[in-house]
């Protein structure tokens, strides 16, 4: 099983005028406790989940370039670009160029977009739930093709491509892995089984196993129909976790983590994605370092 972190929230206890700093050292803690990704949510505004839309939010693939200069083994990945936040040429544009500089160390993520107020807020439209799906499937049609070199027109019902030319062209072969995220029944897992390399699934599934199973065994289905052979895809959970030594004041000690993560191994699940809240602490990169990553790095994962 594999480890990452998501950094998603930029409201930190240290001067806000050195956020840059504290955010690459960060980064850097990631990379020497033997981490597997660093991921970076992609919104403009902070997220209801984490704050008051006026905190600190950096742009996530800026972030990721400035990552990927502090860091030379960690793999790179937005959860999620909202579809309707770039077009999606441009888009493509932007992960294979940070593919090409990182060396072959982007993940694409990509997901229809839900978060209404910043798109007020700057002035970008916001489609129907209907239309942002239909977006998201030409997006992912449009990645396909540019990452596999074809240069002939692209016409879509919301975008169109004159000349999708990509280069350079991205180091992985036959492109970075893209990833879908979000647990819809009817259309975003039969996007996953149709364009994608690997799923995410996030909110309400991390503490029920049932859903997390009902999810997992209808994507499967969403693969039968398809064709497409369901070992083939990455499965990834985000998962807030408070790591400290002795799991004081609601916390996890590192024996709780290990154990939970052994349990989503059970369940088919390759690669769990953190989010700490004292993330801007020694004490729990020091634990994943020592005690948490070389075990979750021996797990077996069911399926594999």
């Amino acid at each position: 099983m594999h480890l990452g972190l998501l950094i998603s929230d930029y409201t930190w206890p240290q001067e806000q005028a050195l956020l840059g700093d504290t955010f690459g050292l960060i980064v850097e803690r990631a990379e020497r406790a033997g981490l597997y990704s660093l991921w970076v949510g992609d919104h403009f505004f902070q997220t209801p989940f984490s704050g008051p839309p006026e905190h600190e939010m950096l742009e996530g693939w800026t972030a990721l370039a400035y990552a990927a200069g502090r860091t030379n083994r960690l793999k790179l990945g937005t959860l999620v670009t909202g579809v309707t936040y770039r077009h999606p040429g441009v888009l493509v544009k932007m992960a294979t160029s940070l593919d090409v500089l990182s060396h072959g160390r982007t993940y694409f993520g990509i997901g229809a977009a839900g978060y209404e107020e910043e798109h007020r807020g700057l002035g970008i439209p916001f489609p129907s739930t209907a239309e942002r799906f239909e977006r998201l499937e030409e997006a992912l049609q449009i990645a396909r093709q540019m990452w596999s070199g074809r240069e002939e027109p692209f016409v879509g019902k919301h975008f169109q491509l004159a000349r999708p030319l990509n280069s350079p062209p991205a180091v992985q072969r036959p492109h970075p892995p893209i990833l879908v995220g979000g647990v819809g029944e009817r259309k975003t897992l039969r996007l996953v089984a149709q364009y994608a390399d690997a799923c995410n699934f996030i909110g309400y599934l991390v503490n029920d196993a049932a859903a997390r199973q009902r999810k997992l065994d209808i994507l499967r289905e969403h693969c039968q129909a398809l064709g497409r052979p369901y070992e083939e895809i990455e499965r990834t959970l985000f998962y807030w976790l408070h790591i400290t030594h002795d799991g004081r004041a609601g916390s996890v000690s590192p024996a709780a983590a290990i154990a939970y993560f052994a349990a989503l191994a059970a369940e088919g699940f390759d690669h769990v994605i953190i989010r700490l809240p004292n993330v801007t602490d020694l004490e729990p990169f020091d634990l994943l370092a020592t005690r948490i990553v070389p075990a979750v790095e021996q797990l077996a994962v069911a399926g594999r």
